[in-house]
């Protein structure tokens, strides 16, 4: 089996607002428990709002006001030793996340200067991790790494806005991917991206996957996106995993209300049926219902669901859920 190379435990990052002289606390990741193995895509996938991308900041090491780390703990595993997250200095989180992490932002533009091209990009980032290369010597490096990854070298001469948006996004997890990372986490990389161009960008991030035996840790509410790259799966909603399986027991046998409405709610060949999609909108973060957070929308909940929130509970091998209506004196399989 693969080893671990990141875990949390009792993980919760809010969001501390000052409204109008009120503090308002933000819940979006609360209390999440994740172990996260090497040489595998661990996918996470739910409704927008429900903490997706605040989870990657805080793997990623990169919590910064008004977002903070409430409680809880963050070990990446390096050569074999749990390192907490919470001990290191600035200047080691920021080591950490140059030499170890690489992020992959929602939107390619946020990671690429738009007044520069592409190979100053690439210089900038080759030069602020390795030491005594030449300018030649960095394009060298950056124009091997694109050609061995499929994508045309002529691309470095070019201005972010010369790209589309599809290949901006590939050439931004090129750019992640250069330097051998251990873990690749990427937030939202298809989104606004026509079906035919994800295809190219999954294709990319397979590739990359196969050749550097890493993790990564990829974020979408596209959950077909999921099941075509995914090993592992966690469902998310308000804050918390509702549901971990492999991507085959999730898609297959789903568990949990919540997460059997957003694989119902998936097109599929041959049906032209209306798809029903979950009932009623997510909660807020800064008023969370007791209980579970997905009872008011969950068509089978019982009165323990109203009063008491269910732990996450391990059905079998690799298959977790948090719900009443699964295992217990209480539950049956939903």
């Amino acid at each position: 089996m693969n080893e671990t190379i990141l875990r949390t435990e009792g993980l919760k990052t809010f969001y501390i607002l000052d409204v109008f002289g009120a503090q308002k606390v933000v819940k979006a990741v609360n209390d999440v428990n994740l172990n996260i193995r090497t040489n595998e895509v661990y996918g996470i996938a739910g409704e927008s709002g429900c903490g997706k991308t605040t989870l990657l900041k805080a793997l990623a090491a990169a919590i910064e006001p008004p977002l903070r780390l409430v409680d809880g703990y963050i070990f990446y595993y390096i050569d074999g030793k749990a390192v907490d997250v919470a001990t290191l200095s600035p200047e080691a989180k920021r080591r950490l996340r140059l030499d170890y992490i690489a992020y992959v932002p929602q939107g390619s533009m946020s990671a690429l200067n738009p007044v520069i091209k592409l190979k100053e990009t690439y210089q900038d980032f080759i030069s602020s991790h390795v030491s005594g290369k030449s300018k030649e010597e960095t394009i060298q490096l950056a124009e091997r790494h694109i050609a061995e990854l499929g994508l045309p070298p002529k691309i470095l001469d070019s201005y972010p806005h010369q790209l589309s948006g599809g290949m901006r996004q590939r050439v931004t997890i090129a750019l992640a991917a250069l330097l051998k990372p251990s873990i690749i986490i990427a937030d939202e990389p298809t989104t606004a991206l026509d079906v035919v161009v994800q295809r190219g960008v999954v294709q990319l991030l397979m590739d990359i996957q196969k050749k550097l035996k890493n993790t990564i840790i990829l974020v979408t509410h596209d959950m077909g996106v999921q099941a075509n790259i995914a090993d592992r799966v966690g469902i998310m909603y308000a804050g918390k995993i509702v549901e971990e399986s492999t991507t085959e027991k999730i898609y297959g046998d789903p568990q949990h209300p919540y997460t059997q409405f957003l694989i119902n709610s998936l097109p599929q060949f041959g049906d032209k049926s209306t798809r029903q999609s979950v009932p009623g909108s997510p909660p807020s973060l800064i008023d969370l219902p007791s209980g579970c957070a997905f009872h008011p929308r969950c068509p089978h909940a019982m009165k323990i669901c109203m009063e008491q929130t269910p732990d996450l509970i391990t059905l079998d091998t690799d298959h977790k859920v948090a719900c009443w209506l699964v295992g217990g004196e209480h539950g049956k399989t939903a």
